[in-house]
């Protein structure tokens, strides 16, 4: 999430121990790295019921991501209803990691990852047709872009991990979620997808990229609206940098509300 917060503790830690268990099933189980707090790796021991992931070895604790074998050929055929069900519960985490921008600034019960990226693919799909856009294909990307924060979690600018690495882990969370999900083509969807907003390498990326930004300022507002604050730093974080025009005009119609908001605000 981009807000230049100065930093704070981390409130929404996932755990207070140095590794957590998701109980998915007895058989095995793999671990990686969680960065609850990027800046110290903890690890998570995800128990899968599927023994066909590639590169998996049982019971085996690794110091960082990519450090086991390279990539493998994968399948085409569907992932067994094991793998879908690990993954699911491993995007859980999405559900109940709060943004940490609004932590940051007392938010109390604010939105978490999902409730963001929900809300996006939301935009997505109500957005007037563009030439050259592909709506549903905004939609997905919309859907996937954060989610490697399932692992990461919401890394800040008041972090300090920069740009560079903050994409070196996220890919490689990435990378270890898709092994949960058992590979194949729709692992190698999410991967492009993800990639394709990360690079932003297309038209529907550039979409995206908007939506992201536009999302959060009207998320300040709200909160803003519900609990008297002014969140400045968001609305100026953003500024100048909406590309498209339905994400300029979006963003005009959330400040125009704002600013009649303040300018009738009680002193």
């Amino acid at each position: 999430m981009a807000s230049p917060a100065a930093p704070k503790a981390n409130p929404y830690s996932i755990s207070q121990t140095n590794s957590q268990r998701l109980n998915f099933s007895q058989i095995f189980s793999i671990n990686f790295p969680l960065f609850s707090d990027p800046r110290s790796t903890r690890l998570v021991s995800v128990h899968c019921h599927n023994p066909n992931l590639d590169s998996v070895k049982m019971d085996q604790t690794v110091s960082g991501f990519g450090s086991g074998s390279g990539s493998s050929a994968h399948s085409h055929t569907p992932s067994p209803p094991s793998a879908a069900i690990d993954f699911l519960t491993l995007c859980h985490r999405l559900k109940s990691t709060k943004r940490k921008g609004w932590i940051n600034h007392g938010i109390k019960g604010p939105e978490s990852i999902a409730d963001h990226m929900y809300r996006m693919a939301l935009m997505a799909l109500i957005a007037d047709d563009l030439p050259g856009v592909n709506r549903e294909r905004c939609i997905k990307i919309a859907v996937v872009h954060d989610i490697a924060e399932a692992i990461v979690g919401d890394i800040t600018p008041s972090d300090g991990v920069p740009k560079q690495e903050k994409s070196r882990m996220e890919q490689e969370a990435l990378d270890e979620m898709c092994k949960v999900l058992g590979g194949g083509m729709r692992a190698e969807e999410i991967k492009e997808l993800w990639q394709e907003y990360e690079n932003n390498s297309s038209l529907e990326a550039n979409l995206v990229k908007d939506f992201d930004k536009v999302e959060m300022i009207l998320q300040a507002l709200e909160y803003e609206t519900e609990h008297g604050k002014v969140l400045d730093e968001f609305f100026l974080s953003t500024a100048g940098k909406i590309q498209t025009e339905i994400g300029k005009k979006w963003a005009a119609e959330i400040t125009s509300r704002r600013n009649s908001r303040l300018a009738n605000r009680p002193n």
